[in-house]
């Protein structure tokens, strides 16, 4: 099969700033992020309803025009994924700006490299969040089985993206039913439960439910070998472990991600390697994120306490950390308070109220914590 061909990352960027526009220019264009600059707020939302962006940038120095443009993004079917970059004036307008719907921020007067090192975060983003909801059009053969009655069903799929298909069919498909199908050039089958998703003329569409992580993995490396005939991914994001719990860890970066975006962390210290998942809790702008770990049973967390242990009898070593972020995740147990199960854990605990205070109160309590804890600090 060929592969599938996009157009390149596009933003939008309104503002009326000329110093602002120039180092945003510069800054897009090293990165190859397309840009439609527009001045007023009737062309923005005129190009939010006709053009797919993967990121929207406001400056937000008139709130209710920031609003309604943020709004008008997330409201757009195009464009309710795209990364929002709100354009602020200092500290004070931040909490706003995250209200508003910004995953990032950037602060006036903005600088060429604090822009460019803020803009490695968003521009992963971009293109993780269009891969993972990327389209790829394929004809497959898929059984779909339900169990009352039991019967089995072949269809074929228009096309795949990383959480369903479209399948040509017009039948009226069960309430709950199995999906089994082959990637091309594969040899194991993908399975699992489906749901119908939506109903279109000729198409419906089907959402994986209970995908594995391998299921899931080999899905997503099929998709990424199509797009672009297969475009790597940035670097990871350079960051400095500071502190780490059997629960969560905070990361020191010029780069962070927002609040609640999953991420794939690599530790490594000496001969020993520790991958963790986490979702960044977190997020202080151009310092760091406070990451809790997910999808943790009793091995995993056997892992990262061997991890500290290590870490702890290595002599000062600096342990090397690769983080690269997979989506962000809107679901409703994202949003949920940070919960620990078992032990009490001091770090994740000031996670729960971190994002409530200021980023010279947050790091004060957390090198207070450092001094009476078992957490390893770096």
């Amino acid at each position: 099969m060929s592969s599938f061909a996009q157009p390149g990352l596009q933003s939008l960027l309104l503002c009326s700033d000329d110093s602002v526009v120039r180092v945003l220019r510069r800054v897009l264009t090293d990165l190859e992020i397309g840009v439609e600059h527009c001045t007023d707020i009737d062309t923005a939302i005129q190009r939010l309803t006709r053009q797919r962006f993967e990121a929207v940038i406001v400056d937000c120095t008139t709130k209710e025009i920031a609003a309604k443009v943020l709004k008008g993004t997330h409201s757009s079917p195009a464009n309710k994924r795209a990364i929002a970059v709100a354009i602020i004036d200092g500290q004070s307008a931040l909490k706003s700006a995250f209200e508003l719907g910004a995953h990032f921020v950037l602060f006036k007067p903005i600088s060429l490299e604090r822009t460019k090192a803020s803009f490695r975060s968003v521009r992963a983003l971009m293109k993780r969040e269009r891969r993972r909801h990327s389209r790829i059009p394929v004809e497959l053969t898929v059984k779909l089985s339900s169990q009352n009655p039991s019967r089995t069903v072949e269809v074929v799929t228009a096309d795949l993206s990383e959480n369903g298909i479209a399948i040509k069919s017009r039948s009226k498909l069960p309430a709950a039913f199995r999906v089994r199908f082959t990637l091309p050039g594969a040899v194991n089958d993908i399975e699992c439960r489906g749901e119908v998703a939506w109903h279109g003329k000729d198409l419906q569409g089907v959402r994986f439910c209970d995908l594995s992580d391998d299921q899931s993995a080999r899905i997503k490396s099929w998709i990424f070998r199509q797009l672009q005939g297969g475009d790597p991914d940035d670097p990871p994001v350079s960051c400095r472990l500071t502190d780490l719990s059997l629960n969560a860890c905070y990361l020191e970066t010029e780069s962070p991600f927002p609040v609640r975006t999953r991420l794939q962390i690599v530790m490594k210290v000496g001969e020993m390697e520790l991958p963790v998942e986490g979702m960044v809790r977190v997020m202080h702008p151009g310092a760091g994120i406070g990451v809790q770990f997910t999808r943790q049973n009793a091995e995993e967390k056997k892992r990262v306490e061997d991890f500290i242990h290590t870490l702890v009898n290595s002599g000062g070593a600096v342990p090397e950390i690769e983080v690269r972020p997979d989506a962000i995740d809107n679901s409703a147990s994202a949003f949920s308070a940070v919960h620990v199960e078992g032990d009490h854990d001091p770090l994740l605990s000031l996670f729960h109220v971190g994002n409530e205070l200021p980023p010279a109160e947050f790091h004060a309590e957390l090198r207070k914590q450092r001094s009476v804890t078992a957490e390893v600090s770096i």
